[in-house]
């Protein structure tokens, strides 16, 4: 958890650094419901996500994540992606890659490639805002499915 913070730190300082002149804006997010395709008495559906991301006006977008995943351990995600915006709607797309952090103990395997504790992932959602606030809904692989809400600044 502190890594993660130090890391959000850092990007926020470089990204206000850059920022000054792109255009974009910073993306703040919570989770408000997650659901699961299967049924497993295990599965956590209150992930307590917080997450940072910087928008640029290209549609480059970068942030990071903390969350308790599917069997309520602490997780991180960091990563970079692309926005694509429906012109003349607030309707966009999203897709992001990097790296996802946290699937302990016997859940090690519970997400691929996660043979030294990071996997990589790639998270693609629908969203939407009216004026600075935003929703968007998220797919999650072949687990789950989760709508955060958030804020533009």
């Amino acid at each position: 958890m502190r890594r993660l913070l130090i890391a959000l730190l850092l990007t926020v300082g470089y990204g206000t650094a850059m920022a000054d002149d792109d255009g974009g804006f910073w993306y703040l997010q919570t989770s408000v419901y997650t659901t699961h395709w299967t049924n497993d008495p295990e599965h956590n559906n209150h992930q307590e996500l917080i997450g940072l991301e910087r928008n640029r006006a290209d549609g480059i977008v970068w942030g990071g994540a903390t969350f308790k995943n599917s069997f309520s351990q602490r997780s991180n995600y960091v990563y970079a992606g692309k926005r694509f915006d429906w012109d003349g709607t607030p309707f966009y797309a999203k897709v992001t890659g990097g790296a996802l952090q946290g699937y302990r103990g016997d859940y090690r395997d519970k997400i691929p490639l996660n043979r030294f504790g990071v996997a990589p992932a790639i998270i693609p959602s629908v969203g939407a805002h009216l004026g600075p606030v935003g929703a968007e809904f998220v797919v999650l692989g072949g687990s789950a499915a989760m709508v955060n809400v958030g804020v533009r600044f």
